[in-house]
């Protein structure tokens, strides 16, 4: 093993699988992301904009492990945006919302209290599924939904008048990247337990496919829903296939299962995946998960540190509770950015102007200037110039349908102490 998956459509770099979206993964898509013309001229008067948005990310339910760090990474951008103010002519206020999860459904009373505060956009879910439940209702209102970790490869066509941009890979990148580590590690048979959701089963299909094709075989995969909270059917059906591996592609559910499968099945054949890489710690006795491996789209937590140490410190100064988890917070901070930076371009702060500026300044239209901060972009905007923002998560650029074209996903291994770290093997 080299310490990367590579993967078909892409380089691997470091211990991180660095993919590239082709022409297969996206032949026969169709949809209307926006597009836009050049950047307002630099006499053309500028507006004093002041952008209004939401998020609905997991503050409770099965996700509510990543809130904190999206949540945290939007208010460091909004540091950031507003910080510089003066200089643009934009400020940026956020209305926080939870978008819990499909057993709770608190995006029931959320979206539309969001909604109602006259919101260009709203950041979330984490959940593709949540997404799913309501994404008509806010692209139906003519605002952008932009979300930071829907991986479901349903989004890519899916009908959203544009307004629908995500900075987080779709599934059949991961699923790839996965399949091929299990099957390089030495797996020949392969059991699954599946949360039954758009995110699961999606990411199941690809993960199975890329199993397949490197010659091993899934002997099992048992499903369960949202709201679930025992899981000995499942368990006991993947152990009685006897498997090589084990792929969890589950979220939080995962602490309820994790224990069954203590003493019953090694630690270093069990693979995680973004809806449930955490850092368990203490949850588990030392060395429970010891050699565990698993999967998160993005650049390798070490990667960003100097990102994550910001972070962190903003957090302190804010008085937020420190951060246990970063996943997400990159992609999170990367899309209230753009949405900022989108606006500056468009001059305006109607949405459907937004999107139609996203692409351009996430250099999906190839002729802007890179530039890497807010404050750096935004000045090239405001000079009449184009900006080409390449993000903490990475260079975005985003498609015709708001896909980004190019993903990392990175490849981490448990220690003794149940917490994950960069696979260096």
């Amino acid at each position: 093993m080299s310490g990367f998956i590579r993967s078909r459509a892409g380089k691997a770099i470091g211990g991180i699988a660095a993919v590239g979206i082709s022409a297969l993964f996206l032949a026969g898509c169709t949809g209307t992301g926006g597009g836009g013309d050049a950047s307002e001229p630099a006499d053309q008067p500028r507006e004093e904009l002041n952008l209004t948005i939401g998020t609905a990310l997991p503050q409770t339910g099965n996700l509510a492990f990543l809130g904190p760090p999206e949540e945290a990474g939007v208010a460091y951008a909004v540091s950031q945006i507003n910080e510089v103010s003066d200089t643009t002519g934009l400020t940026l206020e956020v209305v926080y919302g939870d978008s819990g999860d499909t057993d709770n459904k608190a995006y029931e009373t959320e979206i539309p209290r969001l909604l109602g505060e006259d919101v260009s956009a709203i950041i979330g879910a984490a959940s593709s599924g949540t997404s799913l439940q309501f994404i008509d209702q806010v692209v139906g209102a003519g605002v952008i939904q932009f979300s930071p970790a829907n991986t479901s490869d349903q989004f890519t066509t899916y009908d959203d008048n544009g307004l629908y941009f995500r900075t987080a890979p779709s599934d059949v990148l991961q699923g790839e990247v996965l399949g091929n580590l299990i099957a390089e590690d030495g797996a020949q048979t392969l059991g699954m337990i599946v949360l039954n959701d758009s995110y699961g089963t999606g990411l199941a299909k690809y993960v199975t496919e890329s199993f397949e094709a490197a010659g091993g075989e899934v002997v099992a995969a048992p499903t369960y829903n949202t709201g679930d909270t025992t899981f000995d059917a499942q368990i006991s059906e993947v152990l009685a296939a006897d498997p090589d591996a084990i792929a969890l592609i589950t979220f939080e559910e995962v602490k309820t299962i994790l224990p069954s499968l203590f003493g019953q099945f090694p630690a270093d054949k069990l693979y995680f995946v973004d809806g449930n890489l955490a850092n368990f710690g203490d949850e588990f006795p030392a060395g429970s998960l010891t050699g565990a491996k698993g999967t998160l789209p993005g650049l390798s937590i070490d990667s960003i540190s100097d990102f994550t140490s910001a972070l962190d410190e903003f957090v302190a100064s804010e008085g937020i509770e420190p951060l246990t988890e970063y996943s997400y917070a990159a992609e999170s901070f990367d899309a209230t950015i753009l949405l900022a930076l989108a606006a500056l371009a468009a001059n305006s702060t109607d949405p459907a102007d937004i999107a139609a500026k996203l692409i351009e300044v996430s250099g999906g239209e190839g002729d802007g200037e890179k530039c890497t901060t807010y404050a750096e972009c935004a000045e090239i905007i405001v000079g009449g110039g184009v900006a080409d923002y390449d993000g903490v998560s990475g260079p975005i650029t985003f498609d015709e349908v708001g896909d980004p074209t190019e993903a990392s996903i990175g490849i981490y291994q448990f220690g003794e102490d149940n917490n994950y770290s960069a696979y260096e093997g």
